[in-house]
């Protein structure tokens, strides 16, 4: 079993910042992959960027250059972030957390971000 806990979201304007924090504990010695994925009133759960085991990001287009993911594995958590910066009232939506084990896919609760205009 894995937990995941986010924090870090908000409300801000429009061409400020945010950094998104994932705690995971429990079994994280069977985690490979972690995501951030976001989910707008009416819209489905997107992918926002991504991080492999060792380093590797990927990012949506809507997100690149604006956004980093970074992930620190300590003893016994393993930390994911998500700096976003220029922030736009599109990237309103809930942040969740993901994590890939060999069997299982763990989300967080979610982060509700809000960009006003």
């Amino acid at each position: 079993q894995v937990q995941l806990v986010e924090s870090g979201g908000g409300l801000v304007q429009a061409g400020g910042s945010l950094r998104l924090s994932c705690a995971a504990s429990g079994s994280i010695f069977s985690i490979n992959a972690m995501d951030w994925y976001r989910q707008a009133p009416g819209k489905q759960r997107e992918l926002v960027a991504a991080i492999a085991s060792g380093g590797r990001a990927n990012y949506a287009d809507s997100v690149k250059g604006r956004f980093t993911i970074s992930r620190v594995n300590a003893k016994n958590t393993v930390y994911l972030y998500l700096q976003m910066n220029s922030l736009k009232p599109e990237d309103t939506a809930v942040y969740y957390c993901n994590a890939h084990t060999s069997g299982w896919d763990y989300w967080g609760q979610g982060t509700q971000v809000t960009v006003s205009s």
